[in-house]
């Protein structure tokens, strides 16, 4: 299992699948599923119990599904284009990602 090249709040484009060519923020990444929540994509529609202690009224809901990594390309915070990310060492000995498209730091 190698490090998630994706963390979270970064913007996304999804390059495969049903939700082919949307763009969203990531909310939260499951490294040891590959997966990844993006902010309204991959909606599916959930079946709810009520539950009146906690306030849930029931029905059908819809939310986020997570979204396989290898699904989503990175898009760079400077030219706003899609790119693959690479690693880098920095002078200080840290280790940062890199963009492939400009060759910047990515934050």
């Amino acid at each position: 299992m190698a490090k998630a090249k994706i963390k979270k709040g970064d913007t996304v484009l999804v390059i495969a699948g049903k939700n082919k060519g949307a763009q969203g923020k990531v909310m939260r990444v499951y490294p040891q599923n590959d997966r990844v929540l993006v902010e309204n994509v991959n909606k599916i529609k959930k079946h709810t119990r009520p539950n009146p202690q906690q306030g849930i009224q029931g029905g059908i809901v819809e939310r986020d599904s997570p979204i396989h990594i290898s699904n989503l390309m990175l898009i760079d915070p400077e030219s706003k284009k899609p790119t693959r990310v690479g690693r880098t060492r920095l002078e200080d000995g840290k280790v940062a990602r890199l963009a492939k498209v400009t060759g910047s730091v990515i934050g």
